[in-house]
């Protein structure tokens, strides 16, 4: 088909040839045709077709294959006839979509604008998408994203991202792995601060414990008590035991009766200089050991009375069988 036109400002007399053109918008599957001569009649119609706002523009004519610039008037003649061009205003972006079978190139703010539309169920397209184009994105995906992936059937992700089955299964087997990396990451973090806590609170457990050490290695022959340092080498008492009298507010119930009767039998002086305690405490401390201790003994002297006549009584002579017993033995 041949014109004369004012498109593209032709000279006088010359004759151009107008090619027929399929045209769209960028968020549109809608096609128009158009015969156009030259790019710049292109650009134009799409404008006036397309209802494009004059304040988008310059145009920009891309391929709707494959997303190719068209800017060549020379390149524009060599395509062939009804070739597919998208129209992009200002600054829009070309991008490949596959949703309807090849036929729908949209860009992702048209993407995002059909999401709305489509539901929840079309999120993890744009992820499947941006996993698509750059593997290594795997590291920037937050946790929903991975298992959002890892939940799609693998046949639904095989089709989006173009691949079989058996490559889907072991991409999706890779994004678990990646999950539950993650979550032992924060479980061990998650440790190392339970352990750092356990640590602090020992230390300042430890710190306190010599705190009364060290006063009593500089003041053992301080007059606070009265008692001189030698008397502390009398103490044979074991550390269990002076932590347990130092530490617990009733140290006679968290010791043995052993030991009780060792803590009984010290000197109360000399135990005094060993505690760093003065000797009225000391001597407190040391009643308390000994009434526990002597209600220990009474409680075991109740225990073995008990039993004792318990004996006794399984030992009388004559005493009748229990009758259940009896009828049993006679059977």
């Amino acid at each position: 088909m041949e014109v004369t036109g004012q498109a593209g400002a032709p000279e006088p007399g010359e004759i151009r040839i107008l090619k027929p053109c399929l045209l769209r918008r960028n968020y549109s599957r809608e096609q128009h045709g158009v015969a156009a001569s030259c790019l710049e009649d292109l650009r134009s119609k799409a404008c006036d077709i397309l209802a494009i706002d004059k304040s988008l523009t310059p145009i920009t004519l891309v391929l709707a294959e494959d997303g190719t610039i068209v800017d060549d008037d020379d390149y524009f003649l060599c395509l062939p006839s009804n070739t597919k061009f998208v129209a992009l205003a200002n600054n829009e972006k070309w991008a490949y979509n596959n949703s309807d079978g090849g036929t729908a190139w949209i860009s992702q703010e048209s993407f995002d604008a059909d999401e709305t539309d489509s539901g929840a169920g079309v999120k993890w397209k744009n992820v499947a998408r941006q996993l698509k184009e750059d593997l290594s994105s795997i590291i920037l995906l937050s946790e929903d994203d991975l298992q959002m992936l890892v939940d799609v059937p693998c046949s639904d992700l095989a089709q989006e991202l173009h691949q079989s089955c058996a490559t889907v299964q072991g991409l999706q087997h890779t994004l678990q792995q990646v999950l539950d990396q993650r979550e032992e990451v924060r479980r061990s973090k998650q440790l190392l601060q339970l352990y750092l806590q356990a640590l602090e609170k020992e230390g300042s457990v430890l710190s306190k414990q010599e705190e009364p050490k060290a006063a009593f290695g500089e003041e053992a022959d301080a007059v606070d008590t009265g008692i001189s340092g030698e008397a502390s080498s009398d103490v044979a008492l074991a550390s269990h035991i002076l932590t347990a009298l130092r530490e617990k507010p009733a140290p006679e119930l968290s010791l043995s009766s052993q030991d009780l009767e060792l803590v009984t039998k010290e000197d109360p002086r000399a135990l005094a200089v060993a505690l760093n305690w003065d000797v009225e405490k000391t001597e407190a401390v040391q009643e308390a050991c000994d009434r526990e201790l002597a209600l220990r003994l009474q409680q075991m002297q109740s225990l073995h009375s008990l039993r004792s006549i318990s004996a006794r009584k399984t030992s009388l002579p004559g005493e009748p069988q229990n009758p259940k017993r009896a009828r049993q033995d006679h059977t």
